[in-house]
């Protein structure tokens, strides 16, 4: 028994061991759709490097995520006006449980969003979601037996476009931007909670009243903790331990949906309606960093919905309408632009293995080389449409599609 115990705790130790990473996150465990596992597939189909797959009886564009060998990912059955939490075996693609958080009224929304769209965040013990429920913003907390441990309901929110936003984890606090169309005497706001009780710590106003849909991203950015975010006609930095504002750069545009990423110390975004832009900002600033600490800017280029994804100084981003483009991070040089297809594109790009994956609405995911020359590497159909982003981890790529719930792997069915 000693013996088993020392042979195993040697073997977490040895240096040099890699440890997979989990995906337990919206846009996974750096926020930026960067992977550092490697042996991810090249190609697969419907039929082909199909490790399991499992027909879920809810709709909705959350993203699934990954943790301690569960896939979780939301869910709206809406004949029966519920909004659930599935929780997945990883291994096999099993349903453990599935928990109704909601029961009410379908909210108005745009065509392209869903009833379920925010994405799970997950800690290694508990894993939380968000919904609307009439007017209120909810905040659930279940541990990974499916047990409802807290729920909250931090404030209203009103969008015409309904609700998606996905919590976000930093140190003990969950996070939840809460831009929204606040009527005449609300707030549109950003809340911060303790992630054990669900107790209020902190509460940004957002004084723009306009609806976004971007979670904030938690970064170490110019010698500090700086929670980011575009949305409210501005790009804001925080400290996420108190929720004051750092700095803030107005516009480029009106309104937000995709998420920004850091590389090689800059702040890369894409944006948005009415205008598209693709822009890069030296994170330094104090107060208002418009005209100090944008250092490019590309107007009429890039998306609205797709977030961008960084790597080895480039960065590399499809728009709205399937059209790819790499751009270098540091000066804005545009290395190529393609058109990967005519179909929509609402998923965020991914960088794994030194490939870029970019996932149509039609369920067709594009692999191009990470390079600044233009290489189309594979075009895999799954043969269902695809709204959300997909989860990487250990060699496996998790995809939420209309129906069904996707594990591709080079090691195929188990």
């Amino acid at each position: 028994m000693h013996l088993r115990v020392v042979t195993v705790l040697g073997l977490i130790f040895v240096p040099g061991v890699v440890h997979a990473e989990d995906w337990p996150g919206w846009r996974g465990p750096r926020t930026d759709g960067t992977v550092s596992d490697t042996g991810f597939p090249l190609t697969w189909s419907a039929t082909s490097n199909v490790k399991w797959k499992l027909e879920l009886t809810g709709t909705g564009h959350s993203s699934p995520i990954v943790s301690r060998g569960k896939v979780f990912v939301a869910g709206c059955v809406e004949a029966d006006k519920a909004r659930v939490l599935y929780c997945v075996d990883r291994a096999t693609g099993k349903l453990l449980w599935t928990k109704t958080a909601v029961v009410s009224d379908l909210e108005k929304k745009h065509g392209e969003n869903s009833w379920a769209s925010s994405t799970p965040a997950a800690d290694g013990e508990r894993v939380y979601i968000t919904f609307l429920d009439k007017s209120q913003l909810r905040v659930f907390c279940f541990d990974y037996d499916g047990k409802l441990l807290w729920d909250q309901a931090p404030g209203e929110f009103y969008s015409m476009h309904g609700f998606c936003s996905p919590p976000i984890l930093y140190r003990d606090l969950l996070i939840v931007n809460a831009d929204q169309d606040a009527p005449a005497g609300k707030k549109a706001y950003i809340v911060a909670l303790d992630k054990r009780t669900g107790a209020e710590r902190w509460r940004i106003d957002r004084p723009s009243r306009l609806r976004s849909y971007c979670p904030p991203v938690v970064v170490e950015a110019a010698g500090k903790k700086q929670m980011v975010l575009t949305g409210g006609k501005c790009v804001t930095s925080y400290d996420p331990d108190t929720g004051r504002q750092l700095w803030i750069i107005d516009g480029p545009t009106e309104q937000f949906v995709s998420s920004m990423v850091l590389h090689n110390g800059v702040l890369l975004l894409t944006a948005g309606f009415p205008v598209y832009w693709v822009m890069a900002v030296d994170p330094s600033g104090t107060g208002n960093a418009t005209k100090t600490h944008v250092l490019w800017s590309k107007k009429n280029e890039g998306g609205y919905v797709p977030s961008p994804v960084a790597h080895d100084g480039k960065l590399y981003l499809v728009d709205d309408k399937g059209l790819a483009s790499c751009w270098d991070v540091k000066t804005g040089k545009q290395y190529w632009q393609e058109q990967l297809s005519r179909s929509k594109h609402h998923a965020s790009a991914v960088a794994a293995d030194g490939r870029i994956y970019f996932t149509s609405d039609e369920g067709v995911t594009f692999v191009v080389k990470a390079s600044d020359e233009f290489e189309l590497l594979a075009k895999n159909p799954l043969g269902e449409k695809v709204y959300s982003s997909p989860a990487f981890s250990d060699g496996d790529i998790i995809v939420r599609g209309a129906k069904h719930l996707w594990c591709v792997s080079v090691t195929g069915p188990r």
